[in-house]
């Protein structure tokens, strides 16, 4: 089983959302790697973290996923897959509305 990423308690989510891409980034051990996509997971789920999911790339990280031999790692980005994507283009859709409305009188 994965340990939890060396974080330091006061880097806040962003910090450990990185973590966690990193750890899986750089880890061999296929067990560690479900274990942290199945964290980056549940934080899909909650609308606050999108932000920071899009700003790490997770979305692409899920994606990659897809290709995975290891079955529990595709459905894992499958699953985490729709969700991102979701908030993630709801995310970028308020991105542009917000831009949007600057350029307006």
């Amino acid at each position: 089983m994965a340990q939890k990423p060396k974080v330091d308690p006061h880097v806040g989510r962003l910090g450990y959302l990185q973590a966690l891409v990193t750890e899986f980034q750089e880890t061999e051990s296929q067990d560690a790697k479900q274990q942290v996509l199945a964290n980056l997971a549940n934080f899909a789920y909650d609308p606050s973290n999108y932000q920071y999911l899009r700003q790490l790339q997770v979305l692409d990280l899920f994606l990659d996923s897809l290709s995975e031999e290891n079955e529990t790692l595709v459905k894992f980005a499958i699953g985490s897959h729709y969700v991102s994507l979701a908030g993630l283009n709801l995310v970028c859709l308020m991105d542009a509305g917000i831009k949007g409305m600057n350029h307006h009188p």
